[in-house]
């Protein structure tokens, strides 16, 4: 029998196009088929199908091959990726291929025993935590926030949620920032609900993906944990999402489409008649705004249930010390150990040192692809780039006038490492960042043999600072907190505030004597007082003032367009181009920022322009972007990069 199949492409263009399929009766839609298009052969995804041919069409070319035995999507996942076109200004395609796996076939997990690694866990709750299961549990609200200090138990709180929502028979998805470094979320959902958990994330390949896809479609899986893209998770009764550690700027998509997993999981909730539950010990400043004027319902866990105790916290003026280590760091360090304890060193800077710079002439070393500095790596001598990757060797004169007065300033955690290693010879030293560890299984290791103490130091970016449970840690050593505080976006402030907040919750968990030292070159920085009070909702307070002052969000809502070609005048013009085209038709509904070069000019051999449009009249202006966009075309090598509610801007 002969279909007529609607097929769309994960590609930046409108409307389905329809093929020809041959003896395939059961063709509907949620199957991918290869299909030519233009002089390509395409992965095209099938939304519809119809027995007559299209009218209007002379010819219709063959699809040459189906790929999928059984479909993998439905109308509702089509009319997810619907709205998650038209709400970030993408093609349906381009949703589509965002949302699905890839995989061309099922391949199981390899290695992953659910009753031998996971023990069944038994907790007494407390009287905060049964107030807040009884009120999520009365779903009077579609929102709801978990504020509670880092320890305080909201992971027992999302589990006891899921097993209400799961003994109903609806699907849950437990959403966390990056699944290698949350296992024992993990271990409490499989101990929970055994084979019953399917997992997403990047660390499985595209055919394990579609394996676990397969599982929650098919209602073999009533439970989803994993990371950003895990909120499309196809369940066909979908009961619960939460969103763990929902502050954290990895539940972004850096590609199109630039979707937030926080808004998705907030329309999906609202359309499948399902509950949202997100929490963290440090609010999003636009949560924090909903909690206040009651958009989302807010619930606390005022208190640490293991024995743990507000950690004391001190903060120490680097301008004083003559090396990246403080003496009151060294010395703590050492009294730690000595009381068979553990010590943390954070430091969101990878690298031995991060920029080269001649003392003669100013000349700084920078990446021939982008406007960055080059990170100095010494164990590797090389000088690499970490925005395109590119490297080079280290040089001994400077290239510029030849001065032999050379030097490498700043630090990363490769030198920490280096320096505690050398004052302390005989710790064992451990080093977390994307360059030491590079596959899950060695991160894990790691991870668990600190947890057994054996490791005395371990020194990390803000891998170590997400939602990690270490009890014999004592000390946690900030090394340098200004890292992002300068950064040219509106909330530079609130990010290294909350990553302060984090990473001193790893200290003190289970015994009430742990310690946190902030290292800082602005040590009379009001955001050092009030992490040091744990006054996290002064702090929110201080900060929305400041926000409403300047019109930002949460008060406002941000579009971003970042135009870039290797042609610099084209990303300009493209950008100027829009600005005019915008500016006659939003009228007083917004007010366009811009065009201006983007804090990092350029990126791998790219001139970036960006402009943005600031309104509080969200809907009306949104659709006339989208009319605009519709119609506006760019000159050829120039790609033009929309984001909906921004959350970087560099």
């Amino acid at each position: 029998m002969t279909r007529y199949l609607d097929v769309v492409f994960g590609l930046p263009v409108e409307g389905a196009f329809s093929y020809l399929c041959e003896d395939s009766p059961g063709m509907e839609m949620g199957y991918r088929v290869m299909a030519p298009f233009g002089r390509r052969t395409l992965t095209g995804f099938v939304i519809g199908s119809k027995d007559s041919k299209p009218a209007g069409v002379a010819e219709i070319k063959p699809v040459q091959r189906i790929i999928d035995k059984r479909p993998f999507f439905d109308e509702k996942s089509v009319e997810l990726a619907g709205w998650l076109s038209r709400m970030y200004l993408c093609s349906l395609g381009e949703a589509l291929q965002a949302m699905l796996p890839s995989g061309r076939r099922e391949v199981d997990i390899e290695g992953f025993d659910f009753e031998r690694e996971c023990p069944v866990r038994s907790y007494t709750l407390s009287s905060s935590q049964m107030k807040a299961i009884e009120t999520i549990g009365r779903k009077e609200h579609p929102f709801y926030y978990l504020y509670g200090v880092t320890g305080s138990g909201k992971t027992e709180v999302f589990l006891n949620v899921a097993r209400d929502v799961q003994a109903e028979g609806r699907g849950v998805i437990y959403l966390v920032p990056e699944i290698s470094l949350t296992q024992q979320v993990k271990e409490v959902f499989v101990s929970a609900f055994k084979d019953r958990v399917a997992i997403l994330h990047s660390g499985l390949t595209p055919s394990q993906r579609l394996k676990e896809w397969m599982r929650i479609f098919s209602g073999s899986a009533s439970v989803a944990v994993g990371a950003r893209s895990a909120v499309f998770a196809p369940f066909p009764s979908l009961g619960l999402i939460i969103m763990d550690e929902e502050h954290d700027g990895s539940y972004k998509s850096s590609n199109t489409p630039r979707y937030h997993a926080r808004q998705v999981a907030m329309h999906r909730c609202l359309t499948e008649k399902a509950v949202f539950v997100s929490g963290s010990a440090t609010p999003s400043l636009e949560s924090y705004y909903h909690i206040k004027t009651k958009t989302i319902c807010g619930l606390t866990l005022p208190e640490r249930l293991s024995g743990g105790k507000t950690p004391k916290i001190s903060v120490v003026d680097m301008k004083k010390e003559p090396g990246p280590l403080s003496k009151t760091v060294i010395s703590r360090i050492r009294e730690v150990h000595d009381e068979g304890r553990q010590t943390i060193l954070f430091l969101n800077r990878r690298g031995f040192a991060y920029y080269f710079s001649c003392r003669s002439c100013g000349y700084e070393m920078k990446c021939r692809h982008c406007s960055v500095s080059l990170t100095f790596y010494q164990t590797k001598w090389l000088m690499v780039c970490h925005y395109c990757g590119y490297k080079t060797r280290p040089v001994d004169v400077c290239p510029a006038c030849g001065s032999l007065d050379i030097g490498y300033s700043g630090f990363g955690t490769e030198k920490i490492e280096e320096e505690v290693a050398g004052l302390f010879p005989d710790y064992t030293v451990k080093r977390i960042d994307a360059d030491s560890v590079r596959n899950k299984r060695k991160l894990l290791k790691m991870l668990n043999d600190f947890k057994e103490g054996r490791i005395d130091v371990l020194i990390g970016t803000q891998m170590v600072a997400k939602g990690l449970n270490f009890p014999r840690v004592k000390l946690v050593g900030i090394v340098l907190a200004d890292t992002g505080l300068n950064l040219p976006d509106f909330r530079a402030a609130e990010r290294a505030f909350g990553l302060v907040v984090q990473v001193a919750g790893r200290a003190g968990r289970v015994n009430p004597d742990g310690e946190v030292i902030i290292q800082t070159y602005r040590p009379d920085h009001e955001m050092f007082d009030l992490a040091r009070g744990e006054k996290v909702f002064d702090f929110y307070d201080r900060e929305l003032k400041v926000r409403k002052e300047t019109g930002f969000p949460p008060y406002s809502r941000l579009i971003r367009f970042v135009s870039r070609s290797r042609d610099r005048k084209k990303a300009e013009k493209t950008c100027e181009d829009l600005a005019s085209e915008l500016s006659e038709r939003i009228n007083s509904m917004g007010e366009i920022l811009g065009p201006a070069d983007c804090p990092i000019a350029m990126i791998a051999g790219n001139h970036r322009v960006h402009l943005f449009l600031k309104t509080a009249r969200f809907k009306q202006l949104h659709s006339v972007i989208r009319k605009v966009m519709g119609n506006f075309k760019t000159a050829s090598g120039v790609y033009l990069e929309i984001d909906v509610d921004p959350v970087s801007l560099l």
